[in-house]
């Protein structure tokens, strides 16, 4: 393929120059593009110029790597995964109308915010989450998105591992898979069982290199999770026409001090569920033929899917357990719903979640190895197999204690949701966009206020969850 590129060695990266009728046109030499040059040049349109710089061969083959499809299976596999299961239990909190409007605000605002990202990426030139924040607010700020990427992604992994012990080899309260198949067992040891599936499943697919390879198993675990919505759905639909539902409540419940201390927490907790961003990056640099257009096209049909996705599962597993709701609904399934084929359609939505969340633990997995390495080598990856796998391997066994001692997935949630969920979703991508945006170029007067707005709503509610997560966690002492 020709280009008009020639690649000139840096010590620490492959700096682009670009030659117009034999006249070399001076590119920036730091993280943040001189867009005067651009346009006095004829180069006015930033959409072209590729997020990730580097290698040369990378940026004159552009068309290699994940089409649309591709791209959306793996974001929506970084939205859709533990936090459908929590979904069910908000809508408990909130009500069927209230939890609705939050489901489609919630993912509206993340979209924006991913656009902010991806567009404020390409003006700067930042080939990562924690390189966009250093290019705003310096390599301190920069340090704390990575942190907070380190902890929202390893709590993410620690929930789904709760969530596959909790449903193969059951709980207290709940009766697993395992058991229910074949008896007791060595199957009955939690701790046990999520040690085999971590070596024998999700070892092999962590410690592949590239986040496109992954794309055939996030499709994959998105039509599973599709077949748990359909599944669930159709049951709650059978048993609505056989009036065996009692009508669900519309709006939140203010009868208690323990439901208004839910409801502090469980807005966190919403937002959470949409949070992808860290993913945004390296899903962008492989996408074909990239360009901003292009990605906030990936984004907006990505957002559609969870959207509806999340709501069907919202109110199907309201609808179908009530104020019996547990923080993840999945457990609820070891139970006769009163219709044929009762245990067989629980075997099928259990271990078919199940099965989706081995998919989706890579994806995530990804980018918390890429967000540890750049943070503790100075490297976006790590550099050689051996590393890789080390890295890889420290991390899986820091997410397997870390399962271990962590009692349930609302616990997790209410604290990520509540602090990291909002900063990386919300917080710093308004932040970077306002900051960067110092002479009104890049944002519309409206994108500015808006910006604003979403700065300050998830500043007042991560603020408000903290509070709830601290009264809660002294009201559960006392």
């Amino acid at each position: 393929m020709d280009s008009n590129y020639t690649a000139g060695s840096k010590s620490s990266y492959i700096e682009l120059e670009h030659y117009n009728n034999g006249t070399e046109i001076e590119l920036p030499k730091s993280n943040g593009i001189c867009k005067e040059i651009f346009e006095e040049n004829g180069f006015g349109d930033l959409d072209d110029v590729p997020l990730i710089p580097g290698d040369a061969e990378l940026i004159s083959n552009r068309e290699a790597g994940s089409d649309i499809p591709g791209a959306v299976f793996n974001l929506a596999t970084s939205i859709i995964g533990a936090g459908i299961m929590a979904l069910p239990a908000t809508m408990k909190v909130l009500g069927l109308v209230f939890g609705f409007f939050s489901i489609l605000v919630m993912g509206i605002l993340s979209e924006i915010s991913i656009e902010l990202l991806v567009r404020f990426s390409v003006i700067s030139k930042s080939t990562s989450y924690g390189e966009l924040v250093e290019s705003a607010f310096g390599l301190p700020v920069r340090i704390l998105s990575e942190i907070c990427i380190i902890i929202n992604n390893a709590g993410v992994l620690i929930v789904y591992l709760i969530i596959i012990g909790d449903v193969m080899s059951g709980s207290p309260e709940h009766i697993g898979v395992f058991h229910q198949l074949f008896g007791h067992g060595v199957w009955d040891f939690r701790k046990l069982v999520i040690l085999i599936i971590l070596i024998l499943f999700l070892a092999p697919l962590c410690a592949l290199e590239k986040i496109d390879s992954l794309s055939l198993t996030s499709a994959a675990s998105v039509a599973l999770a599709i077949v748990f919505v359909v599944v669930s759905c159709a049951i709650a639909t059978v048993k609505v026409m056989e009036g065996k539902i009692a009508k669900p409540r519309m709006g939140p419940d203010f009868g208690s001090k323990a439901a208004i201390m839910d409801l502090l927490v469980v807005i966190p907790i919403m937002t959470n569920a949409y949070v992808c961003h860290f993913n945004v990056h390296p899903i962008y640099t492989e996408l074909k033929g990239r360009s901003p257009q292009k990605m906030d096209c990936v984004g907006r049909i990505t957002t559609a899917l969870c959207v509806l996705v999340y709501f069907s599962t919202a109110v199907s597993g309201f609808l179908l357990f009530g104020d019996d709701t547990e923080s993840d609904v999945l457990i609820n399934f070891d139970r006769d719903l009163g219709i044929r084929f009762s245990s067989v359609l629980n075997y099928i939505v259990r271990i078919g979640y199940v099965l989706h969340l081995v998919l989706v633990f890579p994806v995530i997995h990804f980018s918390l190895r890429q967000t540890a390495s750049s943070l503790l080598f100075k490297e976006p990856l790590p550099q050689g197999r051996t590393k890789t796998l080390a890295l890889t391997a420290v991390l899986l066994g820091v997410i397997y204690l870390g399962s271990t001692m962590i009692p349930n997935i609302w616990v997790a949630f209410k604290f990520t949701g509540a602090t990291t969920g909002l900063s990386l979703g919300f917080i710093f991508p308004c932040c970077v966009a306002l900051r960067l945006d110092k002479r009104g170029e890049n944002l519309t007067r409206g994108e500015r206020v808006l910006s604003w707005v979403m700065l300050s709503w998830a500043v007042v509610v991560g603020i408000v969850g903290v509070v709830g997560n601290i009264c809660s966690f002294r009201s559960n002492s006392s």
